[in-house]
């Protein structure tokens, strides 16, 4: 069996500039959440009066 490539070896090696890529949309992918939940966290909550329901018609 006649074989030019060593079995060892990957075929190609992903580029460098892909595991930035990766990185940066992992990263992006944590922080986003992160600072929207922190942003809304800041908000008073709606104070509604006593009598209203959401929902209800009257």
């Amino acid at each position: 069996m006649d074989s030019s490539d060593s079995p060892g070896k990957p075929a190609d090696p992903l580029p460098r500039w892909s595991d930035f890529l990766g990185t940066a949309i992992a990263l992006l992918t944590l922080t986003i959440p992160l600072l929207i939940i922190g942003y809304y966290a800041d908000r008073p909550a709606q104070n509604f009066p006593p009598d209203f329901i959401p929902g209800r018609l009257e």
